[in-house]
């Protein structure tokens, strides 16, 4: 039976162990560029030991950040410090993935420092889509409906920050369709009241998320994996819900996408979702066990034991670690140290592991 130390193969790739440095926004961007500070953020989380570091919600095109501060791949400037990241992350063992992203509705925002509400355009802010009309957060402004030419371009920004992926060195993608982000707001009924091809039924809600996997296998190749980040409930009636992400992943899964990454919720306030340790796990262990595709188990994950635990238990393939990280970015290292693994420290690290 795996356990939180053993390798997990994704296509014609190899994680050596099943931790995950989850995309985390840092807001630290200017024109989406990288810096030192995504340098070592996510260098720090590769030294650490983590089998997969991810970049935070890179956005596709500058109307798909969250906010002025969002990292970018919407054109080629951005490759070569993206490439600077991935060599290092490679350098030290582990594997570098990107997730791709639009932020839909819930783009043009102030920093969350700032208040992290919408941003106006006298604000640096500019005019958010969605999958239908949407309220924002400021009084009598919306979201707009994209045209179909619109939902086009959409497609056409996934594909071309597919190319620069690949030129930047990224050795997995993960399309964000999660956190009430465009791809998700599509296929949610609380967001997407669409007539038309791409709304209404649940086939022609997942079709602009179908089209962008299609799209990417065709251009990463056979080889590449693909994950995809879903948010398996609304955690509301009437919204998506835990059957719909099964039916979903199936689809998926028989269209090339190696991994779910399962989260939850993004489109009702927190207080309505229950949180708590491993309140998201059980998505992971449906999804797994009843469509045969791998998943990734995410939330309040804190603990070597606990991360462990969902390897042994079969409820997840992968586990993604986020606050955990930043509090202590060798989580890794140091769980491997209790859960007694003798794994690789970085050489100038190792009198720190003789001292265990």
């Amino acid at each position: 039976m795996p356990d939180l130390f053993s390798p997990l193969r994704l296509r014609g790739i190899e994680l050596k162990n099943r931790i995950a440095i989850s995309p985390m926004c840092q807001y630290s961007s200017t024109d989406g560029f990288a810096n030192d500070w995504h340098l070592v953020h996510l260098g720090s989380r590769a030294v650490g030991g983590a089998g997969l570091v991810m970049t935070e919600a890179t956005a596709i095109s500058p109307e798909g950040r969250i906010s002025p501060g969002d990292l970018g791949i919407w054109k080629d400037e951005h490759i070569p410090f993206l490439k600077r990241i991935t060599d290092f992350i490679r350098q030290n063992g582990s594997v570098a993935g990107i997730q791709l992203a639009h932020a839909g509705h819930k783009a043009s925002s102030h920093k969350p420092w700032d208040g992290g509400r919408y941003a106006i355009p006298e604000e640096g802010g500019w005019q958010p889509v969605a999958a239908s009309e949407y309220p924002l957060a400021a009084e009598n402004k919306y979201a707009l409906a994209l045209t179909s030419e619109g939902i086009q371009q959409v497609v056409e920004d996934f594909k071309a920050a597919a190319h620069r992926a690949l030129a930047a060195g990224f050795q997995v993608i993960e399309i964000h369709a999660a956190h009430g982000y465009l791809l998700n707001g599509f296929l949610s009924p609380l967001v997407n009241k669409r007539s038309d091809e791409y709304g209404g039924s649940f086939e022609n809600r997942i079709r602009l998320l179908l089209t962008v996997v299609n799209e990417l296998r065709t251009i990463v190749g056979e080889d590449f994996p693909l994950i995809v980040r879903i948010s398996a409930t609304d955690w509301v009636d009437d919204g998506w819900n835990i059957d719909d992400s099964v039916a979903l992943a199936q689809i998926l899964h028989e269209n090339g996408v190696d991994l779910i990454d399962c989260s939850s919720g993004g489109l009702v306030p927190p207080g309505v979702i229950k949180a708590g340790p491993n309140y998201q796990v059980p998505f992971a262990e449906t999804i797994k066990t009843k469509v045969g595709i791998k998943t990734g188990a995410v939330g309040m994950i804190v603990e070597a034991t606990q991360a462990d635990e969902i390897i042994v238990a079969n409820k997840a393939d992968l586990v993604l670690i986020a606050r955990e990280s930043l509090r202590n970015p060798t989580f890794p290292l140091l769980a491997a140290y209790e859960l007694g693994h003798d794994v690789h420290w970085p050489i100038q690290y190792e009198r720190a592991k003789r001292k265990l």
